[in-house]
């Protein structure tokens, strides 16, 4: 019997658990509305890693091309962290007055959103 408080995982160990107890694999399935090729995945996935393995798995890659560089990222959330009042295009203008950020598109206000929303407000 596998136990968990997780609802993504909950729902696949309540189908590995409700085959086990009804000893049929192909009923279980079509109470839950699952295939049976899906239930022997969540299976497999169960037997090699446990319960754990039964989170769902990112399979999207990260698109890095809208990502500011290092240094800029750590600008933006240092300024952000000693002066949390501004937002991020006078938290930009500030940055570019100190010569902390180049005067690159990368680095205008609507270039730091992905920095501001995903460091700042973390």
């Amino acid at each position: 019997m596998l136990h968990t408080h997780n609802p993504i995982i909950k729902h696949k160990a309540g189908l590995l658990n409700l085959a086990e107890e009804l000893g049929n694999v192909s009923k279980a399935c079509k109470i839950m509305g699952v295939s049976r090729d899906t239930f022997y995945r969540y299976q497999e996935l169960a037997a090699e890693g446990g319960i754990d393995a039964l989170v769902n798995q990112n399979r999207r890659v990260p698109n890095l091309k809208n990502r500011a560089d290092e240094a800029t990222e750590r600008a933006v959330v240092e300024y952000a962290v000693e002066f949390p009042a501004p937002g991020q295009h006078r938290t930009s203008d500030e940055l570019r007055k100190k010569a902390c950020l180049p005067p690159a598109a990368a680095c205008a206000p609507s270039g730091n959103d992905t920095t501001w929303r995903t460091s700042v407000n973390a």
